[in-house]
């Protein structure tokens, strides 16, 4: 598992927030409230995602026609790339330049987004040209 900063192209970072994570900006005695992205990579662009130390993972979950960003609380290191139940965990990485994306394994054409206000939930769209979602981040290894 590694550790990495990630932050939108707005400079947004990702918090949590009510067990929520949510994106926005941190000043001053706040910039400790940053979460950090734990990555297990399983294939060479794919990889699961979480927080809190692997305890809290990203999925892709499907409820109705509903699309939407969950964390689960299960551990990182306990996901397999080959079980079928997993795959909601998994994202696709794509770099562009310096930016970085991720869309859903399990619901392909959804991305990792931000809203352009502060403050607001990390969530997934299915439009990731349109102005209103920010699905471009910077991604770095945590030193």
């Amino acid at each position: 598992m590694q550790a990495f900063r990630i932050w939108d192209i707005n400079q947004k970072t990702f918090y949590l927030r009510n067990n929520q994570l949510v994106a926005g900006y941190l000043q001053g005695p706040n910039t400790k409230l940053e979460e950090k992205i734990d990555v297990v990579p399983i294939e060479p662009h794919a990889l699961f995602l979480g927080i809190q130390g692997g305890k809290l993972c990203l999925a892709c979950v499907k409820s109705g026609d509903e699309i939407k960003l969950q964390l689960e609380p299960v551990n990182i290191t306990d996901l397999s790339k080959n079980k079928e139940q997993d795959k909601r965990f998994t994202f696709i990485r794509s770099d562009n330049g310096l930016t970085t994306s991720f869309e859903s394994a399990a619901c392909p054409g959804w991305f990792l987004c931000t809203a352009l206000e502060a403050d607001q939930p990390v969530s997934l769209t299915n439009t990731p040209k349109e102005a209103l979602r920010v699905t471009k981040f910077y991604f770095q290894q945590d030193q």
